[in-house]
């Protein structure tokens, strides 16, 4: 466990006091295909580490893509609503994995889940994970919004918002920003450095779901795209270096 530290002061260069990041499932497993690649999330954890010494506050949700998609299960003839609750179980199992990887670098960390788990979870209130973040903790929101039919970008919007984050760090694996058309399968793709939420819906644009998009968009919540793969990448943007996409009102 974490050893009691003072609390960091904010860096000078650092262009918010508090996000969301935002990262896939899929992002955890790194070459394996499926699960959680120790490796991989050791890697990540240091880079929110490295931001979270600039004094930035942050919370972070992430999905479960890597364990159990509830759309795929759904697809496939499985009750939707079933499906999607294991889906959020499968979030959970990926916030404790963090936590732990946070944890053995000296980095508070909560693990706060929408559908009550105690034993291994705090319960989501917001006045509580409020002050774990003004005590300079990561909140970790797991189990999605705890309601079927929302994806985990929704549940990220939705507590960016309710924490009173300044903009959302949305990291992909192999993707440097937000393009008019797949960069992995058209060559001659176009990236944007920056574009609107309403640009996003009019050219259809996959950066998250429309629910998501909506609720940023009215909330003038900025979404900053950028390459989770990238070593540095995460501090470095907060920082107003690296490459990137920044998507707003």
């Amino acid at each position: 466990m974490p050893q009691p530290q003072d609390k960091p002061e904010l860096h000078p260069a650092a262009a918010y006091k508090r996000v969301m990041l935002k990262i896939s499932g899929e992002a955890l497993m790194g070459d394996q295909g499926f699960g959680l690649h120790p490796p991989t999330v050791q890697r990540i954890a240091r880079e929110v580490k490295s931001v979270q010494e600039m004094g930035v506050e942050i919370c972070m949700v992430i999905g479960g893509g890597n364990i159990f998609r509830g759309l795929s299960g759904s697809a496939q003839g499985m009750e939707r609503t079933t499906a999607d609750y294991m889906g959020m179980l499968a979030t959970v199992m990926n916030a404790l994995g963090m936590q732990s990887a946070l944890e053995e670098l000296g980095v508070f960390t909560r693990v706060i889940s929408a559908i009550r788990m105690d034993e291994v979870a705090e319960p989501y209130i917001r006045r509580r994970a409020v002050r774990h973040l003004e005590k300079k903790r990561v909140c970790i929101f797991a189990a999605g919004t705890g309601n079927p039919y929302f994806t985990t970008d929704t549940a990220a919007t939705l507590r960016a918002n309710e924490m009173a984050c300044e903009a959302i760090f949305m990291g992909k694996n192999g993707v440097d920003g937000v393009y008019d058309k797949d960069p992995k399968e058209h060559a001659d793709a176009v990236r944007y450095d920056e574009i609107s939420y309403d640009e996003v819906f009019a050219k259809r644009l996959k950066v998250m779901d429309a629910s998501a998009i909506a609720l940023a968009r009215d909330n003038n919540l900025p979404l900053i795209v950028f390459p989770l793969d990238e070593p540095g990448g995460f501090r470095g943007i907060l920082a107003g270096e690296g490459t990137y996409t920044k998507v707003h009102g």
